[in-house]
């Protein structure tokens, strides 16, 4: 038991190793219909590829590298021991570990299988791996295994994975098979369902035959959108459904299930920050952001990686992965960060620069006055800077005076003006603008005596933007231009209030009253926007003036959605001659009063340019960059993986709290319990040992990955020789010692890691689903490697290899037999009263679970009266 012990600690490195290497990543670019771009972060990995090989290599290392060692330890001849433990531990998985998936689920509560294609091809392969060595034992050459046998047994692994990924991507004869679809009216996309036909509220069921039906736009098959992706809610396909376009990721097409896959990640991530805002209105930003990383790691659907590694440290008192986590982030984030300070040289530098870099002025004001203001520095210099107008589209002499001059600030002072003369005049013109510049900064002393800087030292002051002030003259003889200041406004829509700015240009005589209303777009009114119509009112010589419109915060992660403000025809509040003649008809009116009339038309006021504005409500950045970075801690690979030896030998000698639920209340590490230290003392020795293999960030995972494997293969070799003596010390044959000890003793994380899969998923994938796919790696692997290098080296000797089918064949027949009865029993509970192959209500649940281990201890039972022979084998 205690080498046991040992393999699964090692197990523990070469699974985090696994799960760094299958969560590597990579950036594609993707390009809309529209042109707009943008980056998505994909897995490198396929996860049905991952599960079948480097996950079932990880879950099955000991039985396959026991097999391989005893065969190539006894001198190329077959063992009992391997193979034996091989067919122990599928019964194991098969029977005892799904029977207590079955029963852990709560009261009420049910899981199903949701990726079913590739679940029935796991099945089939799982069952037919032990038909196929029932027949090449002894149907096709009894007692014999020939080296083409061999091969095939080894290359079914490869066809195995195959099948699958055609099976996951929907490839082949796949994509002609129906399929079922609901039209997702929000984002107007098609999204495949599998597995769990229940109707979806706010979707329209259809079933079509491989080909999306015409709604509005191009029919486009079903197959270029690829089939399902591991950690989404079903398979994914997506098309504008008015234009039929698929996003491209450079000059290829982009996987849309990869999309889809981040897509639900980011809405997840989504959800459990809108619930824990409603939990918890009073806490900042940052605290949410930690509640919600946890939250996200608790609820994601977890690799089997994962829950292996979770299972083996919660054991050996190693502590809650998450929960350490955790702790450990909210110790990183207690840390407050220093404010950044301030420039070095502002406290011996002033800094001169005008107060504004913009100023406007009505015609009729007479005299503009800026101001220009010293900042910082000793107060005990005195400053001389110049000034001088130019030109810009107002011209010195006919609209404003040109100026120039010297501002001298005195120790202490920090503000100067400056005035600047406007010409004004009645003729009716664009606005008109002029630039006033600072230059020639010099420091002296109150009589008038510069100073020069002295080389090597900082200098006492300088000239900082803006050093230039641009000012508009305003004119006042037009009633006024109104527009906005653009065709275009983008906004955030967590903004709250909007606030547009309407601007009053070519004039402001008079007041003019401006009605304004809202027109919906993509955003609606009520959901994304509140509907505004009122009146702007501007005053004689007011320029501008500001609507308000609430934008409402649904919090999406990704948003582009607009509607527009639209000015309507401004109206002139009048007053004197020009206000009675404008409503007189020709006829009634005298010379005077109609070229009074002529000129109130000519400054009447008018509509602008832009006096439609289209308002673009996009997510917010903060938000938007909040998941993001969620998304990126999420990552599992952060959570077990390593970054150093320092850190593997802390942990190594470092007592965490194993109990306890994963419960979202109490993610605050507990104290460690009597068993904890206990398991920590009998295994520290295993701990501190790995803890020399290499940390899972050096070469992506390989390197640990590479050495653990080898660990393995060492300790497994002492096991398969202790099996043989303490089976021979206890009067036991090789057969029962490998059926029942060393299966049970190789099985043992796998069975708390699917225990807690099964609770903690919300689909059955990873506790069923992987059962089977792991049982038939083991026969390709485990048996297809070790009998292949027989075969070959026997055959290279001109002899064959020869396999006793006496109790290996009868094994494999019962447990053949046994699975049919099993897996009719599973597909029998997702019908409508049961609800799924986990879980129900307690009376199913109970004899699915008695049923289960019943046919284990059955298959206990017979196999061991076969080994002593009472009764007869094959």
């Amino acid at each position: 038991m205690y080498m046991f012990l040992g393999v699964s600690i090692i197990a523990d490195r070469f699974m985090a190793s696994i799960e760094v290497i299958t969560s590597q990543e990579k950036e594609v670019t993707i390009t809309m219909p529209n042109g707009e771009t943008s980056v998505a972060t994909v897995r490198i990995w396929n996860e049905t590829v991952s599960n079948l090989t480097l996950m079932a290599l990880g879950s099955s290392a000991p039985e396959i590298l026991l097999s391989v060692i005893e065969v190539c330890g006894h001198h190329f001849n077959a063992g009992e021991l391997g193979p034996g433990t091989i067919v122990g531990s599928a019964a194991f998985n098969m029977f005892v570990i799904i029977g207590l998936c079955v029963w852990v689920i709560p009261e009420g509560e049910t899981r199903k299988i949701k990726h079913l294609r590739v679940f029935f091809i796991t099945a089939f392969w799982s069952i037919f791996a032990y038909i196929w060595l029932y027949l090449i034992l002894s149907v096709i050459s009894p007692g014999v295994v020939e080296v083409w046998e061999a091969l095939v047994t080894l290359l079914y692994f490869p066809v195995c994975v195959i099948l699958a990924w055609i099976a996951d991507r929907r490839l082949l004869f796949y994509k002609y098979m129906g399929k079922r679809y609901r039209a997702d009216k929000r984002h107007g996309i098609v999204v495949e369902t599998e597995g769990d036909l229940t109707p979806i509220k706010g979707g329209v069921e259809m079933i079509t035959d491989g080909k999306f039906p015409p709604r509005g736009g191009a029919v486009m098959p079903a197959e270029n959108c690829g089939g399902t992706q591991d950690r989404t809610t079903g398979a994914a396909a997506m098309a504008t459904v008015a234009g039929g376009n698929l996003p491209n990721s450079n000059s290829t097409m982009v996987n849309v299930e990869s999309n889809k896959e981040l897509d639900e990640s980011r809405k997840e991530v989504i959800r459990i920050l809108k619930e824990l805002k409603q939990k918890y209105p009073d806490k900042e930003l940052d605290q949410l952001v930690e509640l919600a990383n946890y939250y996200a790691l608790l609820h994601q659907q977890k690799s089997r990686a994962f829950y292996r590694i979770q299972a083996t440290r919660m054991m050996i008192g190693a502590g809650n992965v998450l929960k350490k986590h955790a702790a450990d982030h909210a110790r990183r984030t207690a840390v407050v960060d220093e404010e950044t300070p301030e420039d070095d040289d502002l406290g011996v530098c002033s800094r001169i620069a005008f107060e504004s870099a913009h100023s406007q002025c009505m015609e009729n004001c007479g005299i503009l006055t800026l101001a220009v203001v010293c900042q910082g520095g000793l107060g005990e210099s005195t400053f001389y800077v110049d000034y001088r107008t130019e030109d810009g589209s107002a011209n010195a002499g006919s609209d404003y005076e040109y100026s120039e001059g010297t501002l001298v600030f005195k120790p202490g002072e920090t503000r100067k003006e400056m005035k600047v003369g406007i010409i004004d005049d009645d003729i009716f013109e664009e606005d008109e603008h002029f630039f006033v510049r600072l230059l020639n900064l010099r420091v002296g002393d109150a009589e008038g005596m510069f100073e020069s800087d002295e080389v090597g030292t900082a200098p006492k002051g300088r000239l900082v933007e803006p050093l230039v002030a641009t000012v508009t003259i305003l004119d006042d003889d037009h009633a006024g231009i109104f527009t906005f200041s653009e065709r275009v406004l983008r906004v955030s829509e967590s903004v709250g209030t909007m606030e547009v700015t309407v601007v009053r240009n070519s004039g402001a005589r008079g007041t003019v009253i401006l009605p304004y209303h809202t027109e919906a777009g993509t955003a609606k009114a009520g959901d994304d926007f509140e509907d505004a119509r009122g009146e702007l009112e501007f005053t004689n010589d007011q320029t501008t003036s500001t609507l308000q419109i609430r934008i409402i915060d649904d919090e999406e992660y990704e948003k582009h959605e607009n509607f527009y403000i639209v000015l309507e025809e401004p109206r002139w509040l009048k007053r004197g001659i020009s206000g009675v003649c404008f409503y007189l008809a020709e006829g009634q009116m005298s010379t005077e009063e109609e070229e009074a009339r002529r000129i109130a038309e000519m400054g009447k006021p008018i509509l602008g340019e832009h006096s439609r504005l289209e308002v673009v409500i996009e997510e917010s950045y903060e938000f938007k960059s909040t998941v993001d970075k969620l998304i990126k801690k999420t990552n599992l690979a952060l959570v077990i993986g390593t970054h150093s030896w320092r850190e593997q030998f802390v942990e190594a000698v470092t007592v965490s709290a194993g109990n306890g639920d994963d419960d979202e209340e109490g993610r605050e590490e507990r104290l460690p319990s009597c068993y904890d230290y206990v398991m920590h003392f009998v295994t520290v020795f295993w701990k501190v040992l790995f803890a020399c293999v290499p940390p899972t960030e050096y070469w992506n995972g390989w390197a640990c990955f590479f050495v653990s494997i080898t660990v393995i293969g060492l300790l497994t070799a002492v096991i398969g020789d202790l099996a043989s003596h303490f089976g021979c010390t206890v009067g036991l044959r090789d057969t029962v010692t490998a059926v029942v000890f060393v299966a049970l003793g190789t099985s043992i994380p796998d069975t708390f890691a699917s225990k807690v899969a099964a609770t903690q998923d919300q689909h059955a994938d990873a506790s069923v689903g992987n059962v089977t796919g792991s049982n038939a790696v083991n026969v390709f692997l485990g048996i297809g490697v070790a009998w292949s290098v027989a075969a070959v080296y026997w055959a290279a000797q001109g002899k064959q290899f020869r396999v006793d089918p006496g109790s290996l064949a009868f094994s494999v027949t019962l447990f053949t037999i046994f699975a049919f009865i099993a897996m009719g029993v599973l597909l029998f509970r997702r019908r409508p009263s049961i609800g799924g192959e986990l879980g129900g209500p307690k009376v199913p649940r109970l004899l699915t679970s008695l049923l289960f281990l019943g046919l284990w201890f059955l298959y206990i039972f017979f196999s061991s009266l076969e080994a002593y022979c009472h009764i007869q084998g094959f």
